[in-house]
């Protein structure tokens, strides 16, 4: 009897059936997110870091400002200001762009931080090297320095990306309808909480192979630097 409970309750086949269309739109919102601002963090880091090691001290004070905020502010309260607070401003955002800004300015702050820190390990005798060949500092910093850099941070980058498709969950917040947010409203339509186990289950499928990745990267640099 507590079997069947369980899967009335949890595991109700006409219920996820029925509800399907909706949480496969919320699982598409979920993709659209994190492909828009993975790649936008990412870039934003990356511009971060090569300032932290080009740029002069007052703009190394302000980036190492902008990485200290961005990493101590909660995503959820900036989420919430972005899409309640900017239109008192005069600038309204469409739910998605919210989202998105959110994501970005909050994961720039971790992603600098892994940029500037991988940057700062290599031996600057690779830019003075660069420099006698004639490559101006930018290009080094591109063509010599970051290549070695990124052997190093590669899987705090991969690890900090899968917190980042985890966080798109707190657009549920502002009614962006995500795959949270689409299993919540299932589960108001069929008053079962099918939808909420499929929407986890379907997390578990999407981000599963990412951090079996992160895993991989982790356990490679630790044996590189035990070497």
């Amino acid at each position: 009897m507590m079997w069947q409970d369980l899967v009335e309750n949890f595991a109700d086949w006409p219920s996820l059936v029925k509800v399907w269309p909706l949480l496969a739109q919320g699982l598409l919102v979920t993709a659209e997110l994190s492909l828009v601002a993975l790649p936008l963090g990412l870039a934003a880091g990356l511009a971060i870091g090569i300032g932290c090691a080009l740029g002069g001290r007052a703009l190394r004070i302000a980036l190492l400002c902008w990485i200290d905020l961005f990493r101590a502010f909660p995503l959820l309260v900036l989420l919430i200001l972005i899409t309640y607070a900017l239109p008192f401003l005069g600038l309204t955002l469409p739910t998605f762009a919210a989202a998105v800004l959110a994501l970005v300015l909050n994961n720039s702050g971790y992603y600098g931080e892994i940029f500037r820190a991988g940057l700062a390990s290599v031996p600057h005798g690779q830019r003075e090297a660069a420099a006698a060949l004639g490559l101006p500092p930018l290009k080094a910093m591109l063509l010599v320095v970051l290549p070695q850099a990124l052997r190093g941070v590669l899987a705090p980058l991969a690890s900090n990306s899968l917190e980042l498709v985890k966080g798109t969950s707190v657009a549920a917040m502002v009614s962006l309808p995500e795959l949270l947010r689409s299993a919540r409203v299932a589960q108001e339509q069929t008053y079962n909480p099918t939808p909420l186990m499929a929407a986890a289950a379907l997390y578990f499928l999407l981000l599963w192979p990412f951090a079996h990745l992160v895993a991989r990267l982790e356990r490679r640099m630790l044996r590189g630097r035990a070497r």
